[in-house]
């Protein structure tokens, strides 16, 4: 009983006799009396950390099994800790300067760069690599914007296939815009090597992926050596060993992201606006599109050689054709009329001139034979060029391309014309704020859309059209 003393005093001495054992109930209720075995503020700080991962993405223990996550007892400084990264001022580049080839981003300190980008998850260069064409390309400019708007003075580049690239004609927040085809399963070696070494000189501090990535994708993002990789990957088996390489991932519902409408990005923007220490979450911007001037004055002496004047025409935009430059989106392939079926819809058409928008010369004639030799057509293929069209028009009659979100950019009333409800409800959502009218098919086919319910839509708020 000598060494009983030494005990604490809070702690009753221990029976050694098998017989004199406390019962189950005295033994819990003393258990929780050992001080040495839960302190005082264990459970708050369990309950604290529970509080801060319920909402968080299961850990992926590959990348780092040594990791235990943040530490809840550390104490952050005053140096790259609150707040949003910081943007220097600088003088203007010097054309003179032999030197001037050293070009850093504002706010680049070469010898403090990575602290910044350790602790305060600075970034000063991004490069996003974007999957599929126009339209997909338009609808992640709110994101582009997001990325400007939360990281003060980043620059930011694009890679993505050869139409995509013509949409950031119409975009000042990206510095430049590489073609390389991201979808194509099999580049060519030269070709892939290349756009590897491209983006690893550039040095960038977060890459970005729409493509659904597997194992080899993952590792061509792994091969830039950015700080931050986040992607798409494959929602089924494809997707395995992509987790390795990447920083963040995010696994759509199907393995076609343009399923998702106007929001297939929102669980890369939900991350990207996501709050940190004293910064709130950012919000998303809306959608919008800058037209230069030179591009307003070509887009105008077309439709004036054509015999249309500025706001008395109507855009009609989704003429079947199998040219690339119809601005679909991968997530509607039915989204594209024939000519019978608008050359009704333009006889309803009075006091305004509907003007054709053909994505291949070769549809000229087609469109002359059925609807008139009369009628008003412009060959156009870029984004740019149709949003300039669609800027000095009266208002827009298309079915699901890019010139429907390019109308709503601009606020230029339309009428969008949809094979389903539910396709509607994708793409352009709150469309009456939009100024936007819905008509679509009853049958979940764009062929069997109704005419007479098209033509009692056509009110615009800048002309009054009369009706046959």
């Amino acid at each position: 009983m000598a060494s009983t003393f030494l005990l604490p005093k809070s702690i009753s001495p221990f029976h050694t006799h098998p017989l004199s054992l406390p019962s189950t109930a005295h033994f819990t209720t003393t258990a929780t009396k050992l001080s040495f075995l839960s302190p005082p503020d264990q459970s708050q700080r369990t309950k604290r950390q529970n509080l801060q991962t319920v909402h968080q993405k299961k850990k992926n223990e590959w990348l780092d099994p040594f990791d235990d996550g943040p530490d809840p007892d550390l104490v952050w400084g005053t140096l790259f800790t609150d707040g949003k990264q910081d943007e220097d001022p600088r003088p203007p580049d010097n054309p003179d300067n032999p030197y001037g080839f050293l070009k850093f981003p504002k706010g680049f300190n070469v010898e403090i760069a990575s602290l910044g980008l350790m602790i305060r998850g600075d970034v000063r260069r991004c490069c996003c690599i974007i999957s599929g064409g126009v339209y997909e390309n338009l609808l992640f400019f709110p994101a582009i914007q997001l990325i400007k708007d939360r990281y003060p003075g980043v620059q930011i580049d694009v890679v993505t296939t050869e139409r995509g690239k013509q949409t950031y004609e119409m975009n000042k927040n990206v510095r430049w815009a590489d073609v390389y085809d991201p979808d194509d399963d099999w580049p060519e070696p030269r070709v892939y090597t290349d756009m590897v070494g491209c983006l690893k000189n550039r040095y960038y501090d977060m890459v970005l992926s729409t493509k659904l990535a597997g194992f080899g994708h993952a590792a061509f993002l792994f091969m830039t050596t950015a700080e931050f990789r986040a992607s798409y990957i494959y929602p089924n088996v494809n997707a395995a060993g992509a987790g390795l390489m990447l920083s963040e991932t995010f696994r759509p519902e199907t393995t076609n992201l343009s399923d998702g409408g106007f929001h297939m990005y929102e669980q890369m923007i939900d991350w990207l606006g996501r709050p940190s220490r004293s910064v709130p979450r950012e919000p998303l911007p809306p959608l919008k599109v800058s037209l230069s001037k030179k591009v307003k004055e070509v887009v105008e002496v077309k439709y004036r050689n054509a015999g249309a004047e500025k706001g008395k025409y109507i855009v009609i935009h989704g003429i079947e054709s199998d040219s690339k430059a119809s601005m679909q989106s991968k997530g509607d392939i039915d989204s594209l009329l024939p000519l019978e079926v608008w050359a009704k819809i333009a006889k309803g058409l009075r006091d305004v001139k509907p003007v054709f928008v053909i994505p291949h010369e070769k549809e000229r004639e087609k469109v002359e034979e059925i609807v008139g030799d009369d009628t008003k057509i412009v060959f156009i293929t870029t984004p740019a060029q149709l949003a300039a069209l669609i800027n000095d028009s009266a208002g827009v009659i298309a079915t699901n391309t890019a010139a429907i979100q390019l109308a709503n950019t601009r606020e230029i009333p339309s009428i969008g014309l949809f094979c389903s409800e539910e396709k509607a409800e994708l793409f352009v959502p709150d469309a009456e704020q939009k100024k936007c009218t819905i008509i679509s098919s009853k049958t979940g086919k764009l062929i069997d859309i109704d005419v007479k319910a098209v033509k009692n839509a056509m009110r615009f708020s800048n002309v009054s059209l009369a009706l046959v």
